[in-house]
């Protein structure tokens, strides 16, 4: 017997897992501070009232033997598919409801989804980056390169024609920096993808934070991009189902390597190694997309997009360099008078109580950034912002 020894080749600690001990630690040691927490994306506002009412429904069905339901089909019940495709439809993109796959959550997907893809392709990987993408990777012992974002590239890096892979990762708008893609950027990526015959994941988790006019909220509003891409989805940011877990997938009917369908295999695999999402759940998460639930998904986001305001407004009060908050939930910024995201952390945690993210966790072009949510409270974050404003004012 043989252990897959690639997990002897990531980092000992899970990123969120050091920042977890530290607070601990740094709590247990002066338990009278009130630390105000903006590190982890972690949503606070409640369910929708239109996705409990759903919710109570179905459980209520569960309890009658007329409307009990055992095994659902692995890839989703055809009510929620359709409400999804529905939502694409109103954004101009027509997808086929067999393309659709109903997930726990993106995150799952994302590292699942390279079952069906050879262990010798290679990865190219943006940096910094949301850590899951690497190491489901390392787990697997495929070769990575990185792209590199920075401060010069807006942390939006381009194709390089030099570089050849096999599968690319895009996040938009990006975990952890924020920096959101155009739909002419895209565009590029997808012209080098079908250059080279690569895949494309695309990351969309937070694409309802998406304000500005030009810039893309699905990497099917470019031309050609269902014959390169993935795209991976979630309802954890956009409803608040962080505990309640449900996400989706999009493997298009077009996206064939060799002559083998994608969309295929995926259906194989999920339903050999997968049982499906809950039906109260799927029932929560299709009522996410009728009028009422718009409406009110869109009243919890409104506070998030005020929280990240204030974020960014504190920003230029500073003087600080930072991209995201106007298009996503972060916001990215140099770490002021530090070169060390982890001494800037500690600097903050035992100064001002409050916890962010520190960039090097993210990968190496990380170093010297730092990472704050907006998804806390409204009252959290107006206190953190002027915890942070009397620190760092000069």
């Amino acid at each position: 017997m043989k252990l897959n020894r690639n997990y002897l080749n990531l980092e000992e600690s899970y990123l969120f897992s050091t920042v977890a001990h530290k607070v601990s630690a740094f709590s247990a040691a002066h338990p009278e501070a009130k630390i105000l927490r903006m590190g982890i994306g972690d949503v606070t506002l409640p369910l929708a009232p239109a996705v409990v009412e759903a919710m109570q429904k179905a459980v209520s069905e569960m309890g009658k033997k007329e409307t009990f339901r055992g095994y659902g089909p692995e890839q989703g019940y055809d009510f929620l598919r359709e409400s999804i495709q529905g939502y694409y439809a109103r954004r101009g993109i027509a997808l086929d409801v067999n393309e659709i796959f109903i997930s726990d959550g993106a995150k799952s997907d994302l590292g699942n989804i390279l079952d069906i893809f050879d262990t010798d392709n290679t990865v190219l990987i943006p940096d910094p980056v949301y850590p899951v993408y690497v190491d489901t990777n390392v787990m697997a012992g495929r070769k990575i390169v990185f792209a590199d974002a920075n401060a010069d590239n807006g942390f939006l890096p381009m194709p390089d024609d030099s570089v050849n892979a096999d599968i690319i990762y895009i996040c938009s708008p990006n975990n952890p920096t924020g920096a959101a893609y155009s739909a002419e950027q895209l565009q590029a990526w997808v012209d080098y993808a079908r250059a080279h015959g690569a895949v494309i994941l695309y990351d969309a988790a937070y694409e309802c934070f998406v304000s500005e006019k030009g810039l893309a909220r699905s990497i099917y509003e470019t031309k050609g991009a269902k014959e390169c891409a993935i795209e991976f989805c979630s309802f954890s940011k956009t409803a608040g189902f962080t505990g309640t877990r449900c996400g989706y997938t999009v493997v298009p009917q077009d996206l064939k390597f060799d002559g083998v369908s994608c969309n295929k295999l995926w259906l194989r695999r999920q339903t050999t190694k997968f049982n499906g999402v809950p039906y109260i759940v799927q029932r929560g998460a299709a009522a996410v997309f009728t009028e009422e639930g718009e409406k009110q998904i869109h009243e919890n986001l409104a506070v998030y997009r005020r929280n990240a305001k204030r974020l960014c407004d504190c920003m230029d009060e500073l003087g600080v360099f930072y991209t995201g908050g106007k298009n996503s939930p972060y916001v990215w910024f140099r770490c002021p008078g530090f070169s060390d995201s982890w001494q800037f952390f500690d600097y903050l945690l035992e100064k001002a109580n409050v916890v962010g993210t520190p960039g090097c966790g993210f990968g190496k072009n990380g170093q010297g950034f730092f990472r704050l949510t907006a998804f806390g409270s409204e009252e959290t974050t107006i206190e953190a912002v002027e915890r942070i404003k009397n620190l760092l004012k000069v």
